[in-house]
């Protein structure tokens, strides 16, 4: 089944996508290897992941695991064709030149023929355009089949499309209820830019919250499940992570419910604009 953006509340599949603005499709649901250490850790990680149903992955050149991520893809027996892979270009390789080459070096611990999304992974002042043109020239090789950024504000992605040949098909920013980032959604909504979601759980703060509790008792499931439902639903890309098979599980166990008006409206009221993460404004690249 596939589903497009605005038709949300119908996500009743892992499998789900979302149409990306260069008509690329990308599951609405996916795993996150964030500090997942490289080697059998991240590894077991993704082949519980993939076994469970997911076919989205995302891993950066920073977190130093794409050669275990790859050694799992290559050992999953899914068709490369079936998965989605994202990684992204870290601070220090920024700029042109380094960008062409930090890319080839991921491609080559991930031991895949393309890369199905590639983002910059925060915007250096001064770099990013620059590391923007490299992944436009990537693109257009076909070397990648769609280019985004992270934690990019709407200034720095105004900043970007000067100019830009290629619009940013994708913005992965820290979000969850205590901060919806609700401009920026509108902001990539009104130019087609799929909002993705990291830290989608608040690093778990968000567990014993009285509404997301009320909540998960209404529809008998977890509070992880209601705050990762909110995310498909409300639109967002979202790529909660894990190393313990059972968490992945859970995780995933989010399509056969759905949450009403009411339950929506009532975690988008707990939004403070609150950040666990960096400010992408005041962060030290």
């Amino acid at each position: 089944m596939q589903q497009e953006s605005g038709s949300t509340k119908e996500i009743r599949d892992i499998s789900d996508t979302t149409l990306l603005n260069n008509g690329v499709r990308m599951p609405w649901f996916g795993l996150g290897v964030f500090q997942a250490n490289d080697g059998e850790e991240v590894k077991q990680s993704v082949l519980s992941a993939i076994k469970a149903g997911y076919r989205s992955i995302d891993t950066a050149a920073a977190y130093d695991n794409e050669q275990g991520v790859g050694e799992a893809i290559q050992q999953c027996g899914i068709p490369r064709e079936e998965l989605f892979i994202t990684t992204k270009l870290a601070n220090p390789d920024q700029g042109y030149e380094s960008t062409l080459k930090a890319f080839e070096d991921s491609r080559r611990k991930l031991g895949l023929d393309y890369i199905d999304l590639y983002l910059i992974h925060w915007p250096v002042k001064g770099k990013y355009k620059e590391s923007w043109r490299a992944l436009e020239k990537l693109y257009s090789e076909g070397r990648i089949r769609a280019i985004g950024v992270s934690n990019f504000q709407i200034h720095h992605l105004q900043d970007l499309m000067e100019g830009s040949a290629v619009m940013p098909a994708v913005n992965q920013v820290e979000l969850h209820p205590r901060l919806s980032q609700r401009e920026l959604r509108q902001f990539c909504g009104e130019h087609n830019i799929q909002i993705e979601a990291w830290s989608p759980l608040m690093k778990g703060q968000l567990l014993d919250n009285e509404t997301i509790v009320q909540l998960a008792d209404k529809h008998h499931k977890t509070p992880t499940q209601i705050i990762l439902r909110w995310d498909v639903q409300s639109g967002i890309v979202t790529i909660p992570k894990s190393v313990k098979e059972a968490r992945i599980r859970e995780n995933a166990d989010i399509f056969d419910f759905e949450l009403d008006d009411a339950d929506m409206k009532a975690i988008d009221a707990l939004n403070l604009d609150h950040r666990i993460g960096p400010d992408p404004d005041n962060f030290d690249f």
